[in-house]
């Protein structure tokens, strides 16, 4: 709901335009001159009074709170902290309609519907009214917040499992190593699932289990050697972590159990947590688009699945600021064992003059570092395995899921007969890794692309103008007995002017995926 660019469309500089005539519920408002991110930077630093306290933290009541429900008196609630968003209004990118559906209410839920890994405590710490009054008992004593001890028991070993759907973990050790093994009672993918994070002797592991999330969290007995190594079962569901001990000796305990420690949850009720990463190279792909390649911390295995993304993470100007990349591979097609053995992620990054993070990335040196999230998204390779045509629409950097997409079906999934890649970009000098993709349709009969300019030069003898019914129905076809699978990315706009398009030739939410933020 916060910290989105705002972008209106067609925007200058955009990949892909529309008719005039079509309408999009989703659309990002046009921002009034003077109203990006970072003027809303420098005006929240300006040392106004933003909450109209004078500075003051107070405790709001729910009758307090639902008072200041108009427009130029507009307070809401976000994880019991209450926010006067009036400043903010002509700021927000999805304009003043989504941010009154949160106004005198606790907006929490509304708020990570949209965007839950913004850092609304920064964009908003200006706005700051004070947090929601705790409520009493009728023994008229305070609600007693969960210690430590509720969230975990108080051995380092997990209880033992029992008839539910609970994943559980148990250790084991030698003089010199600690194996520890998460049994999640169910098939897993092969990579991906499992992302493990040391620092100074913290061992955070949290396991993806489609919407769910297991998650270990201890304060380790003694020091380990830096370098994990994660094993996979994937048949019966098993996780295995293994460290090396620094001093050769027997630990009493796996260690002591912090905060969120043996839980299972739904994924989107955690925070995002980040790590810090270095910036290993940065590689031109065209006129403003790079190739970014960053380095996990020595304590950290992470794989990112395909069509998955990352959120990056930068304090620009006092502000933390947020946006989400989808990796890609560092070329179009590698070695198939090279993604599952590659721990660096590249992104492919289009650097915009008016972008605060992407111009914050170009100005970075290597070296620099970049805090980075784990694997984020809904995408599942699952309904793939019986796709015999896949079909990829992509305007723009909306071509980034779909590059690892491409190799997917190409070197990994036999059954896929076809996969099919339009293109929409503005100009030819737009299109991304132009020469790898026509090289790659040249030599595998499997993959097919064809490209739409709206601003074509004279000599371009591809496709022009817009996404439109008859050019999908003379790219889609759907041959007896196949299974047609769907995938779309870019600007939202283009994304639900096709998803609609594509409805209309038949296509069911089943057989479509939408790649959104």
């Amino acid at each position: 709901m916060l910290n989105i660019p705002s972008q209106s469309f067609p925007a200058p500089g955009s990949q892909q335009q529309v008719a005039s005539s079509v309408q999009s519920g989703r659309n990002k408002v046009s921002l009034k001159p003077g109203h990006s991110l970072m003027d809303w930077i420098r005006f929240s630093k300006s040392g106004k009074d933003l909450t109209g306290l004078r500075g003051r933290l107070i405790d709001v009541t729910q009758e307090e709170l639902q008072k200041h429900n108009t427009r130029k008196d507009c307070w809401t609630c976000i994880r019991g902290m209450v926010y006067n968003i009036t400043p903010y209004m002509e700021f927000h990118p999805g304009g003043e309609e989504e941010l009154m559906k949160a106004a005198g209410i606790d907006g929490t839920e509304l708020f990570d519907q949209v965007h839950r890994w913004v850092n609304y405590e920064s964009m908003l710490k200006d706005c700051l009214v004070g947090r929601m009054a705790t409520k009493v008992t009728t023994m008229n004593k305070a609600i007693i917040p969960p210690t430590l001890t509720d969230l975990a028991p108080p051995t380092s070993v997990a209880l033992p499992p029992g008839k539910d759907s609970r994943p559980w973990y148990d250790w084991f050790q030698t003089n010199a190593t600690v194996c520890l093994v998460v049994y999640t009672k169910r098939k897993i993918p092969s990579s991906g699932c499992t992302v493990v994070d040391l620092e100074a002797g913290v061992l955070r592991l949290e396991v993806h289990l489609g919407k769910m999330s297991y998650m270990l969290h201890l304060r380790l007995a003694d020091e380990v050697e830096g370098n994990i190594s994660v094993q996979t079962v994937c048949s019966v569901g098993k996780i295995q972590v293994n460290l090396q001990k620094q001093a050769k000796r027997k630990w009493p305990s796996l260690g002591q159990p912090l905060e969120f420690h043996n839980t299972f949850r739904r994924k989107k009720d955690r925070a995002v947590y980040y790590r810090d990463c270095v910036l290993l190279s940065k590689t031109k792909v065209n006129h403003n688009t790079y190739l970014f390649r960053l380095q996990l911390p020595d304590g950290t295995s992470m794989n990112v699945p395909a069509g998955k993304h990352v959120y990056l993470k930068a304090l620009i100007q006092d502000t933390e600021v947020v946006r989400p990349y989808t990796p890609v591979d560092e070329k179009l097609i590698v070695a198939s064992h090279h993604s599952l053995k590659e721990s660096d992620i590249y992104l492919m990054i289009k650097v915009y003059p008016d972008g605060v993070l992407t111009q914050h990335l170009n100005n970075l040196h290597i070296g620099d570092h970049i805090s980075v999230s784990g694997p984020e998204g809904t995408f599942s390779v699952r309904p793939l395995r019986d796709v015999t045509y896949l079909y990829l629409l992509a305007a723009g950097t909306g071509f980034t899921p779909m590059a690892r997409l491409i190799r997917l079906a190409i070197q990994e999934i036999d059954t896929i007969r076809k996969t099919k890649l339009l293109f929409f970009n503005q100009r030819e000098e737009d299109i991304l890794w132009h020469g790898e993709l026509d090289k790659l349709a040249a030599s595998n009969e499997r993959f097919q692309v064809e490209y739409v300019l709206s601003r074509p030069c004279q000599s371009w003898t591809g496709r022009t103008g817009w996404v439109d019914e008859p050019m999908l129905q003379d790219f889609l076809n759907r041959p007896d007995a196949s299974k047609c699978y769907v995938c779309v990315c870019g600007p939202t706009p283009f994304t639900e002017l096709t998803i609609g398009l594509l409805k209309q030739q038949g296509f069911t939410d089943e057989e479509l995926h939408v790649f959104q933020d």
